[in-house]
């Protein structure tokens, strides 16, 4: 095997004008680490990026990439879809090269953070943790482990939402996310309303009465916690109150852990409370949010994360 050409750079990939990017880029930058953006929301029209047949053979925007320290991923915006995507007037005008464009482009931007894995560049997150991203297999597993959940039903069966109701308060929400959580009602059980799941499947679960939690985990450790208060059901966008607060020692316990069984390194994870006052784990999320709950929690999640990134960068 050819030798693996290392750099001391560390690399971000997800939009240039992303504040969570800049910011992480801005601390880099004020400790002098070479810090190099893939700016993943311009490729392919104007990032370039070329990759050979050697493992490091990585070019982006003209410079010999290889190696890097390490790798904070924030988004591929590899779908039409995807957050900060804007692809409505190339879907109108041809949706089909459109979506074969964007399966293309994410199949590189996998191959590149495939790559990086491969060589044992520490990722945030890595590609190996992908399939636990997905909600019906991130519980699932969770579940498994002896963690947590709520009870939860993925589902397009009219028969199985019904029955499901019937064991108490339930709420509905999308598969993927991206759109508030609403309480179930018993109008929402009739067969017109149903019948809205041939098109879709929608995930129902137990409605938790409980406090909110927001947790991040960075490299084995809980770095920050946070409670939520808020006067809606989704408390997305209507926080009245965030404040930081000290997990017990199994809590800290169990979202540890729950990272280790996602294989994730790092995450932003919500929690709720159930009647009983259990933190039930809701979602991990692969690439959270937090410049929001830093400002407002009194957190320093983006220095945690900046800090793991320098070590790597110095070879700590």
């Amino acid at each position: 095997m050819m030798p693996v050409t290392r750099t001391g750079a560390v690399v971000l990939l997800g939009a240039r004008d992303d504040a969570h990017v800049q910011e992480v880029a801005r601390r880099l930058r004020a400790e002098t680490v070479d810090t190099v953006v893939v700016d993943t929301r311009a490729f392919p029209e104007r990032t370039r990026l070329s990759l050979t047949e050697t493992l490091d053979g990585i070019v982006v925007d003209g410079r010999e990439v290889g190696r890097p320290a390490a790798v904070y991923v924030r988004g591929l915006h590899g779908h039409p879809l995807a957050f900060g995507v804007d692809a409505r007037e190339h879907m109108d005008a041809d949706w089909r090269t459109t979506l074969t464009a964007f399966r293309e482009k994410s199949a590189l931007l996998s191959g590149l953070l495939g790559r990086w894995e491969r060589m044992g560049v520490p990722l945030y997150n890595p590609p190996s943790s992908d399939w636990s991203l997905h909600k019906p297999a991130q519980l699932a597993a969770l579940q498994a482990a002896g963690l947590p959940v709520p009870r939860t039903l993925w589902t397009n069966d009219a028969e199985a939402v019904r029955r499901f109701a019937r064991e108490g308060r339930t709420v509905y929400k999308p598969v993927t996310g991206g759109a508030a959580t609403r309480e179930l009602r018993e109008a929402d059980l009739a067969d017109e309303r149903l019948a809205a799941l041939a098109a879709a499947p929608v995930t129902f679960q137990e409605l938790l009465p409980g406090e909110n939690l927001r947790v991040y985990v960075l490299d084995g450790e809980v770095i920050a916690s946070l409670r939520i208060t808020s006067p809606s059901l989704d408390f997305r966008q209507r926080e009245a109150v965030i404040e930081p607060v000290t997990p017990p020692p199994e809590l800290t316990r169990d979202c540890v852990k729950a990272c280790e069984v996602l294989g994730l390194r790092w995450t932003g994870m919500d929690l709720k409370r159930d009647a009983d006052g259990v933190p039930r784990f809701l979602e991990l999320n692969g690439s959270a949010m937090f410049l929001g709950f830093d400002a407002r929690g009194g957190t320093d999640v983006a220095g945690h994360l900046t800090r793991a990134l320098v070590r790597h960068a110095r070879g700590g």
